[in-house]
């Protein structure tokens, strides 16, 4: 039966030049024979201590930036399974892999199929033009990167960015999921759609 395993890295995130500490969430999703890993910020032997012995059939980034794909490269060698990125994030990968190309690409309603469930893949630009969500139905979760958090869209001040755009990811695309389906961040504590919904018009209200 389907899991999910959780582990937090420590890094930094860097873009336009300025560089700060993160803490990042890996989230590994399968049952006990194979997984898919979310996202490779700053530590391989962490997520491999996730993985343990299961096949690993894909690395999924939700974006681009170099606190979600850093060891990518890295993990993908350890485990020989593909980088699936979405193909308009590119420009944002090549910051920090400008040598090494993600293996394949992330359609929006694309099926992952793993271990007994199914990932659907969301499109949802704003924080990164290639942002994207993937969202298991009978488990339930939306694993929604830096689109959206406890609390709030992700950050839109920096480059390759849009607040309106986020905005609109958000409201189509996660909002209209059931109330109570998880929300499982790139960043920090989860929360639900049904805990975000009533922010969203004092999001709009905030502008950027």
């Amino acid at each position: 039966m389907a899991h999910i395993d959780h582990a937090v890295t420590t890094g930094t995130f860097s873009l336009d030049g300025e560089t700060f500490d993160v803490d990042n969430n890996v989230w590994v999703v399968g049952d006990d024979l194979e997984c898919v890993v979310i996202d490779a910020p700053h530590n391989v032997e962490t997520i491999l201590d996730l993985i343990g012995a299961r096949k690993v059939k894909a690395i999924l980034a939700t974006h681009a930036h170099d606190d979600h794909v850093r060891v990518a490269p890295e993990l993908s060698k350890a485990t020989g399974a593909p980088v699936f990125l979405h193909p308009a994030d590119l420009v944002v990968w090549r910051l920090t892999h400008p040598d090494v190309e993600p293996d394949g690409e992330l359609q929006d309603k694309q099926i992952i199929e793993v271990g007994g469930t199914a990932l659907e893949v969301l499109h949802t630009p704003g924080h990164a033009p290639g942002a994207v969500c993937f969202y298991s139905p009978d488990l339930g979760v939306v694993f929604t990167g830096d689109t959206l958090f406890h609390g709030g869209p992700g950050a839109t001040g920096r480059s390759y960015s849009d607040f309106p755009t986020i905005l609109a990811s958000i409201a189509e695309r996660l909002l209209s999921l059931p109330p109570d389906t998880l929300v499982h961040t790139g960043h920090g504590e989860s929360t639900t759609i049904g805990a975000e919904a009533p922010q969203l018009d004092e999001w709009r209200s905030r502008g950027h």
